[in-house]
């Protein structure tokens, strides 16, 4: 019996994401060398056209203005920390970005601002990007696969061959320690910081269809007899 290779995993993981409702997409696909580019280099994590459409669709009524500041603040949370950030992106995606602007008339209005939409999930831009590189300062990483809702990466998909017996829920989980950024160059939205982040408010963003599945995955931290997962941020 011919064993499985990770990329056959991968390549099995695409397809069922793409089945219960997810776009799927290879990083070339979207790098800023492509022809459909989605990024002006490998530093950028957020899929910004993504963003900002899904921003334009949520919030038919709310000017220009506000959404370029609901944009701003979305991708770049405030903290000094990146627990910080990601607590703080974290009240974004659930609450809305609270936003003033200028009517016409010069009167100054506040608003809140949906970057997802929970009543609607099939309203929302499902994309896996499979060997998506991130790039921060000599170091680049490429995690297999990462999941973005209307432009922001919300989760990780770590893979491992079954076949291998050194490859455990143990080495995914260390691997995914590799991605967590060391400077502001990746705000709270990376992958790891934000599978804890969102999930919460996500588990009840279901896939677009009618399979149950859902966005939200439970941040580690559950016991077992001989190890606890460390915190993620």
């Amino acid at each position: 019996m011919t064993p499985f290779t990770e990329s056959e995993v991968e390549a099995a993981a695409l397809e069922w994401l793409e089945g219960v409702g997810w776009k799927v997409a290879h990083g070339t696909d979207v790098a800023s060398e492509a022809i459909r580019s989605e990024r002006s280099d490998y530093t950028e994590i957020v899929l910004e056209r993504r963003l900002r459409d899904a921003l334009a669709r949520l919030n038919p009524n709310r000017p220009a203005e506000a959404l370029d500041d609901a944009f701003r603040k979305i991708t770049r949370p405030e903290g000094s920390t990146l627990e910080a950030r990601n607590r703080a992106l974290h009240r974004l995606l659930a609450d809305g970005a609270t936003v003033e602007y200028r009517t016409g008339a010069g009167a100054m209005r506040g608003a809140q601002v949906s970057a997802l939409d929970y009543r609607n999930p099939a309203n929302n831009d499902w994309l896996a990007v499979n060997q998506f590189t991130v790039a921060e300062g000599e170091r680049e990483r490429r995690p297999d696969i990462v999941l973005f809702v209307n432009g922001l990466p919300l989760g990780l998909i770590e893979l491992k061959n079954p076949a291998d017996e050194k490859a455990t829920v143990w080495t995914a989980w260390n691997q995914i320690q590799t991605y967590k950024p060391n400077s502001r160059t990746c705000p709270a939205s990376t992958p790891c910081s934000s599978y804890r982040t969102v999930s919460r408010r996500a588990r009840g963003l279901s896939q677009p269809d009618a399979s149950g599945s859902s966005l939200g995955a439970r941040s580690p931290g559950k016991r077992r007899p001989d190890r606890t997962f460390p915190r993620c941020g």
